[in-house]
């Protein structure tokens, strides 16, 4: 990779990550036939699809962005699937509450994934333990059952607004018995967007968007087509391309609605947005201020841009803070950054960026989806050559990103 100067041009993010592999474990909560559309083409959904595979479903792509997923009646699911599905991604706990709801036992290997912190699974388990749920645990893998005919309907309180508990919980109120409420549950568009779904195949869910969720259970299920929400985070990359390098990028199918706190730093940062009928177009200035940013649950900045808000201020004018409050471990990319020229020290939570007017190129690593990201922002103004290694992460979240930032100018290619 290459500087190739300003990047200009329009891009689709497509579906969101944090949506599709929840949307496509809520299929397991009704037999038939599913159809989701705008799914992104990532490694995350082939292992996801590879799960239900694995757990008695048909899944299928009957066209670009489009997936079908074919359940069986309740004694046809395989509550069991191999150990390495689970062990692929982090997302792999939401078959848990499905699976539960459905055929009344569970059994999985911890799930694994991206490397940026401890991610207790605690907030899944008492949930459904709650709900009546038996548990039996062991260092590597998870066993549950239910000893009656369905899970029981309760109140929730989580200690955390977690988006994947929030979710995966939100699945088995829909099929238990009575109302059931969610207090303190996670406000995420993606979060919404399940509930979307699962209204449109049955459920009686109120609440969508507040921190308030309120279930009646109801018998049973019926598939639906849904088209899976655009993702903010890929939307935010490209985003942040264009105000790295100085250029003008639009993300046709972003949903500034659910940006808000993002398009305010990136004006912060001397960016010029404009949110139109087209999605949202940034142009950078020739550069960027300094800001200060803390990561906080949604509508906050979310942790995922913080590694591209990052990349960006290592260049900006001025000294910068960015705080985070989710993931003690996230701040592992920086030791990257700053083989490439940044000027970034931490301590705690709270990392510390100089502005430098340039990176120097060189070969980095990539350890998680939004960290390999960031390398290759801060490759776009590097002088030289860049070379960011662990592209294998960026495929689990990103569509085609290599050849995206190339219709928008990037001299990037993909080597061995």
């Amino acid at each position: 990779m290459k500087p190739a100067g300003p990047l200009s041009g329009e891009v689709l993010a497509y579906g969101a990550k944090n949506a599709v592999l929840k949307q496509m474990a809520a299929c397991l909560l009704a037999s038939g036939e599913h159809e989701l559309t705008n799914v992104p083409d990532i490694t995350d959904v082939t292992i996801m699809a590879e799960l239900l595979e694995a757990l008695g479903c048909t899944v299928t792509r009957p066209g670009a962005h489009e997936l079908r997923v074919i359940v069986p009646e309740t004694k046809d699911l395989n509550p069991i699937a191999p150990a390495h599905l689970f062990e692929a991604m982090r997302a792999s706990i939401v078959v848990l509450g499905p699976l539960l709801a459905r055929c009344g036992e569970a059994n999985m290997a911890l799930p694994g994934g991206d490397d940026f912190g401890q991610r207790p699974i605690n907030f899944h388990t008492d949930g459904l333990s709650a709900m009546g749920a038996t548990f039996h645990n062991d260092r590597s893998s998870i066993h549950a059952t239910v000893s009656r005919a369905r899970l029981a309907a309760t109140r929730i309180t989580l200690e955390y607004p977690s988006h994947t508990a929030t979710d995966n919980l939100l699945m088995a109120c829909v099929l238990a018995d009575g109302r059931s409420v969610i207090d303190n549950a996670a406000r995420e568009p993606e979060v919404e967007d399940l509930g979307r779904q699962l209204i449109a195949m049955g459920a009686r869910i109120e609440g969508l968007g507040t921190s308030r969720l309120t279930i009646d259970g109801v018998a049973e299920l019926h598939p639906t087509s849904h088209r899976v929400v655009t993702d903010r985070v890929v939307s935010a990359t490209y985003l942040a391309s264009g105000l790295i390098s100085g250029g003008e990028v639009r993300v046709l199918d972003a949903r500034p609605e659910h940006m808000e706190m993002l398009l305010r730093k990136i004006e912060a940062m001397g960016g010029r947005v404009d949110t139109g009928a087209e999605g949202i177009l940034v142009a950078g200035p020739q550069r960027l201020r300094a800001c200060d940013v803390a990561t906080l649950p949604y509508p906050g900045v979310a942790t995922d841009y913080k590694p591209l808000i990052t990349a960006m201020l290592s260049v900006a004018k001025g000294v910068s803070v960015v705080t985070e409050n989710l993931f003690v471990g996230r701040f592992r990319y920086v030791d990257e950054l700053v083989r490439l020229g940044a000027s970034i020290t931490t301590e705690g939570h709270h990392a510390m960026i100089r502005g430098v007017e340039t990176l120097q190129g060189t070969s980095v690593r990539g350890t998680d989806i939004r960290a390999a990201a960031a390398l290759v922002l801060a490759g776009l103004v590097a002088t030289g050559e860049t070379t960011v290694s662990g592209l294998e992460h960026l495929e689990r979240g990103y569509d085609d990103f290599l050849g995206r930032l190339s219709h928008l100018g990037a001299a990037i290619e993909r080597t061995q």
